[in-house]
C-alpha cells in the first residue's frame, strides 16, 4: 500500500489512507485509484416539488400490486451544493432552480409516466435518474435528486461514479 500515490492493495488497507479521498476505479485485484481530496462544500440547498402522476410497473412479477395502474403524490427534492457567494449570500437563487425544473414539472405532473420517453418502467429509482439526466447540465453543482412516492418510501440519486468510472445512468 502506498498512500502517497493513491495505490491501495486491498479495500481493508484503504482505511489507512486519507478518508477524504474518493475511490473511482477498482482494478481486477481490488486496487483502487484515488483522486485528490474531495472539496465538499459545507452548504447544500434544496427545493421540493410535488407532482401527481399515474404509473404502473411493467417488469414486476405477475400479480404484484404495482403492476396495476395506480398513482402517487410524488415529492421530488432537488439538492445543490456549493460555496455561498459572498456578495449574494446564497449558493444559487431558488428561482433559478425552480425555473430549471419547470419543464420537467410540466411533463410529469398529472400525466401517465409510462408514456414519457425514458420512463417506460417508472420506478422511483428510474425517475430520479431521469430527472438527474435532464437537470445535471442546467443546474451547476447538482448534488442529489430524491424521490418520495409515499410518506415513508423513496430513493436518493447522487449521480456518483460507478465502479467502472462512468456515471450510473
Amino acid at each position: 500500500m502506498d498512500c502517497s500515490t493513491g495505490m491501495i492493495d486491498t479495500v481493508e488497507n484503504s482505511s489507512q489512507c486519507n478518508a477524504d479521498r474518493v475511490a473511482i476505479s477498482p482494478g481486477p485485484t481490488t486496487t483502487f485509484n484515488y483522486l485528490e481530496p474531495v472539496n465538499r462544500s459545507p452548504m447544500e440547498l434544496f427545493k421540493e416539488f410535488q407532482i401527481e402522476a399515474a404509473h404502473r410497473l411493467p417488469n414486476v412479477p405477475e400479480g404484484h400490486k404495482c403492476a396495476r395502474l395506480h398513482g402517487h403524490s410524488f415529492r421530488i427534492r432537488v439538492s445543490v451544493d456549493g460555496p455561498v457567494d459572498p456578495t449574494m449570500g446564497w449558493v444559487m437563487d431558488f428561482a433559478d432552480l425552480k425555473a430549471a425544473f419547470q419543464p420537467l414539472y410540466e411533463q410529469l405532473d398529472h400525466n401517465y409516466l409510462n408514456d414519457i420517453e425514458g420512463l417506460e418502467n417508472p420506478t422511483s429509482e428510474v425517475l430520479a435518474k431521469w430527472i438527474w439526466g435532464h437537470l445535471s447540465e442546467k443546474v451547476p453543482n447538482l448534488s442529489s435528486v430524491e424521490i418520495r412516492e409515499t410518506c415513508n418510501s423513496g430513493c436518493v440519486y447522487t449521480g456518483r461514479l460507478s465502479r467502472n468510472n462512468s456515471l450510473a445512468r
